[in-house]
């Protein structure tokens, strides 16, 4: 009976470099994925912001953000919602931190009432801190 040889040929030496392939591959995903999502990140909402000369942003740690749009509907963020719900919210938000700024925007063609009642609703609710929120004068007219 023969026997083969009891050495074990010498494999392939161990590869030494790094694939960059699949990482470039995942960066360009991670790309076009951001390209795409950061447009709609911005508010949905179109609303004609009055202009003010002194307007400075706000460095609020928490803040909630409230619009009505000009046919005087209460937004959420860029959600809407009725009076009920949006007190609902309000309060939810004072038990959570009553120190919670409130960033208001409306369009400059609703009526002050309707701001007034926004600005009620608010208070009731539990939150103090109002910011109104505006277009600097020095910004193009869109």
């Amino acid at each position: 009976m023969a026997f083969g040889r009891l050495q074990r040929s010498a494999g392939a030496p161990p590869m030494s470099d790094i694939n960059m392939t699949p990482l470039i591959d995942v960066m360009l995903v991670l790309l076009v994925i951001f390209m795409i999502t950061a447009p709609l990140m911005t508010s949905s909402l179109k609303l004609d912001l009055p202009r003010a000369e002194g307007a400075k942003p706000t460095d609020a740690a928490q803040f909630v953000t409230l619009a009505i749009d000009p046919q005087g509907r209460f937004f959420w963020g860029d959600e809407q919602v009725g009076i009920e719900a949006l007190r609902l919210r309000v309060r939810e938000a004072a038990l959570r931190n009553p120190a919670t700024e409130v960033q208001l925007r409306a369009d400059r063609s609703v009526t002050y009432g309707r701001v007034a009642e926004l600005i009620g609703i608010v208070q009731d609710g539990g939150l103090s801190r109002v910011g109104f929120v505006t277009e600097s004068k020095t910004e193009p007219m869109r």
